[in-house]
């Protein structure tokens, strides 16, 4: 898709369709809208789309009036929704060329990206391997607003981020015959290549003299190999001391091992590598837009089988900390990969972390598929994350992490278990990563329930969201010592 930004008045915008937010309460009067309003077709509510036909005085072919809401609730979030909703329905209808009016109190930076990432979302479709000529898509977005400083700069953010934010949908949409340990692995190498980013990928035998023995258990019962895939962005001067760190899950496919899951819904755990899919999205955007700090990402890939020589329940693995770990069911095997991933980024001189992952279903549970699950060791970095989360609409909400809950994990045969039974399964989950962590500022964001849709929104394609690209990007851009 061309994204590009204009500053003309609204009747010279050229376009196939012009989308006009319009707000609760607020009778829009320009475009015969009037009757609309009278007749009560049209009333500004969130995410109501009216397209209307042969407007009179306008370039643009059609004029749809996008439902904002209320003007007081009106942020770049509700922007961003508004703008893929009003994509995909567009789209739906053959429509090639979009522009968006933005005016008044909107035509703002954070509106601007905001509005472009949401058309880049909306137009995303998860049918790559589908084989009918049908497809959609939209060609060009426009974003038309009065001239203000910043407005080139806001749009292309909005791009760069809205582009990296689809190609960690792109990946985690891959199966996983296709996208194998090997073939993730080869796709950040290509990525950093054209990003001018330094990549390096470990294999078996590198993470072994590493003693990165939690990790290599979770990958023996696969014929895949497995790989720690390590990406870096350098500044040209960094400033400040902070060295961001970024761990994703990459399980490319998870069976749960001999701890094996239901054939219920099992063809999803091809999205268990969404945390590790976000990591790489996000460094493919810093890359970019060069953030003053230096910001590694590590993203342990491993395939989660069943096979001869799978792990049992029971197993004692060594982690690359040196401490023992009783695997006492192999399905909770993220922690278990992720536990060196952070070691190995704590001894690289990340002064900060971050980890995302598709944990836990206890924290779908606890929270259903509206908030990402918080747990922290620190609540300086909590803030920043969350800062960085509520900028860009991806709501995320903290958990306890209490050291009480460490008893949980407590076994008799080993340093800690890698479970810790029935109650508090995803605040175990980040206890287990916090005893990784140690005294490094970290945050673990648990995305099991919002790294995938089931069923498509008006602004979002059914599949994987890209969660949380947005976040991780705003964090890094945003970070002052």
């Amino acid at each position: 898709m061309q994204i590009t930004a204009v500053s003309v008045p609204v009747e010279q915008i050229q376009a196939d369709a012009l989308i006009i937010p319009v707000f609760e309460g607020e009778k829009e009067a320009r475009f015969s809208a009037s009757t609309l309003y009278d007749t009560g077709e049209v009333s500004g509510k969130s995410l109501e789309l009216t397209l209307l036909h042969n407007v009179g005085g306008l370039a643009a072919t059609r004029v749809l009036l996008a439902g904002a809401g209320k003007r007081e609730k009106f942020d770049a979030a509700e922007m961003r929704r508004l703008a893929g909703a009003a994509v995909r329905l567009l789209k739906g209808k053959s429509v090639k060329n979009i522009a968006i009016a933005l005016e008044g109190p909107a035509a703002v930076a954070p509106f601007a990206s905001a509005a472009v990432e949401g058309a880049l979302l909306g137009d995303f479709e998860p049918d790559r391997h589908k084989t009918g000529n049908d497809k959609k898509s939209v060609v060009s977005f426009t974003v038309a607003a009065p001239a203000f400083e910043g407005l080139a700069a806001a749009v292309d953010y909005g791009r760069i981020v809205g582009e990296a934010t689809n190609y960690a949908r792109d990946m985690v949409n891959e199966p996983g015959n296709l996208l194998t340990p090997a073939r993730m692995a080869e796709a950040a190498r290509v990525m950093a290549a054209e990003q001018h980013l330094e990549c390096e990928v470990l294999d078996r035998d590198a993470m072994q003299k590493l003693g990165m023995g939690s990790l290599l258990g979770v990958a023996i019962g696969s014929a895949e190999p497995p790989y720690l895939i390590v990406l870096r962005y350098k500044p040209a001067k960094a400033e400040g001391s902070a060295h961001l760190g970024l761990v994703g899950k990459g399980v490319t496919f998870d069976t749960g091992g001999i701890s094996i899951k239901p054939a219920d819904s099992m063809e999803k755990m091809k999205y268990d590598m969404a945390g590790g899919a976000a990591m790489i999205g996000a460094m493919r955007a810093l890359a970019q837009l060069k953030p003053p700090m230096p910001v590694s990402a590590y993203i342990p890939c491993v395939e989660n089988m069943p096979g001869s020589r799978a792990q049992r329940p029971g197993d004692i693995v060594t982690a690359m900390s040196g401490k023992t770990i009783e695997v006492i069911n192999t399905d909770a095997e993220g922690r278990l990969i992720l536990a060196d991933a952070i070691t190995y980024a704590r001894k690289q001189g990340c002064t900060h972390l971050v980890d995302a992952a598709t944990l836990t279903g206890a924290i779908v549970v606890a929270l259903g598929h509206m908030h990402v699950g918080l747990f922290t060791n620190n609540d300086s970095l909590k803030d920043r994350v969350l800062a960085a989360s509520k900028a860009e609409g991806e709501r995320m909400w903290p958990m306890p992490l209490d050291d009480d809950y460490r008893d949980y994990l407590k076994t008799a045969f080993a340093d800690i278990a890698n479970v810790g039974g029935r109650w508090g399964g995803a605040v175990t989950a980040a206890m287990f990563l916090k005893e990784f962590a140690e005294d490094t500022p970290w945050v673990h964001l648990d995305i099991a329930g919002t790294a995938w849709l089931d069923d498509s929104k008006p602004f979002l394609a059914k599949g994987p969201t890209g969660l949380p690209v947005r976040t991780l990007v705003r964090l890094a851009m945003d970070w002052r010592d």
